[in-house]
């Protein structure tokens, strides 16, 4: 009877421990709106998709700035905050200085909102409706969206410097990446996908199109110079698409690419080495696998420690504290 009783006892403290872990999974829902504000993922939607038919490139900007969100403190809205006396702005990150885009429709989606359910709708799920919506704007998936995430009042730019990938990193730091964060290598190389869309700066790539390596098309390599010189500092911010073919549509032509070794970034052609090389040539012949996949990290790569219950807040405005 002990025995039984040790073992009942040590069950329903493990299954207690395991919400306690997960909370997120309980506070989180598709439905947290409904009764709050009906309104607010059709607002939200309408504005997004606004946004992105006056420039539709808007659409990649705006999966970045949410992946470029959760990777720092979770799906908080961190990345949103203008500097301060006390907040060291994640938008001045090297990774975001003068690259992260679509703050301003960020906010015109949150004005929207406040105008119908003050107070109510987070900016980070604003941030995280609006990177489905840009998918969907560019004929990409659609997915299902948990909704209560609420917004952070500090921004981290050390951790932005540290834990967003960058163009150079190599495939054991990319996979590390994002197996730091719960994701999966399978889920690192279809996020990566969302390179179908958007554009790199030269200083970039600059590396790639002038090195002596096997892995880079000579033809595409000399194509890319031609707006990218050599000489740092000079063409710096000049653009290039990271699909040749669709950079403004989503498919699965960023993988086709891959195979023929004409990845912009170095961290692009390198998902078509080791264990990544099979997802890179899954996606690239299968572009529903590609979409399913994408979809699938989506949900998971939103859902990274979120604040939700009592912690954080509802900001008045995304790019300050209330």
């Amino acid at each position: 009877m002990g025995q039984f009783n040790f073992v009942l006892i040590t069950s329903l403290l493990l299954a207690f421990s395991t919400n306690i872990m997960k909370p997120c999974e309980a506070q989180l829902s598709s439905t947290f709106y409904d009764s709050r504000c009906p309104r607010a993922t059709s607002i939200i939607r309408t504005s997004i998709r606004q946004a992105i038919s006056r420039e539709r490139r808007m659409a990649a900007s705006l999966i970045r700035l949410h992946f470029h969100d959760c990777f720092v403190q979770g799906c908080d809205a961190s990345i949103l905050l203008d500097e301060t006396s006390s907040i060291q702005s994640e938008k001045t990150a090297f990774p975001n200085r003068n690259s992260a885009r679509g703050f301003e429709v960020i906010e015109a989606a949150k004005l929207a909102v406040e105008r119908v359910c003050p107070g109510v709708v987070s900016c980070a799920d604003i941030l995280t409706l609006a990177a489905r919506e840009a998918s969907v704007a560019v004929s990409g998936p659609s997915w299902t969206v948990r909704l209560g995430r609420r917004d952070s009042t500090t921004a981290s730019r050390s951790l932005a410097n540290s834990d967003l990938p960058g163009p150079g990193s190599t495939l054991a730091q990319l996979i590390s990446s994002f197996a730091n964060k719960g994701l999966s290598e399978r889920d690192m190389v279809a996020l990566s996908g969302s390179h179908t869309l958007g554009q790199a700066q030269c200083f970039l790539f600059r590396t790639r199109i002038y090195g002596n390596g096997s892995d880079v098309d000579a033809g595409f390599a000399s194509t890319r110079r031609r707006r990218c010189p050599q000489t740092i500092g000079t063409g710096d911010s000049n653009l290039a698409p990271l699909d040749l073919v669709t950079p403004n549509s989503f498919d699965n032509n960023y993988f086709k690419n891959l195979n023929q070794r004409k990845g912009l970034l170095q961290s692009d052609q390198i998902l078509t080495t080791g264990t990544s090389a099979t997802f890179v040539a899954e996606f690239s012949r299968n572009p529903r696998a590609f979409a399913t996949a994408f979809a699938n990290a989506m949900i998971k790569m939103g859902e990274i420690q979120p604040l939700v219950g009592t912690n954080g807040i509802i900001r008045r405005v995304c790019n300050a504290i209330n």
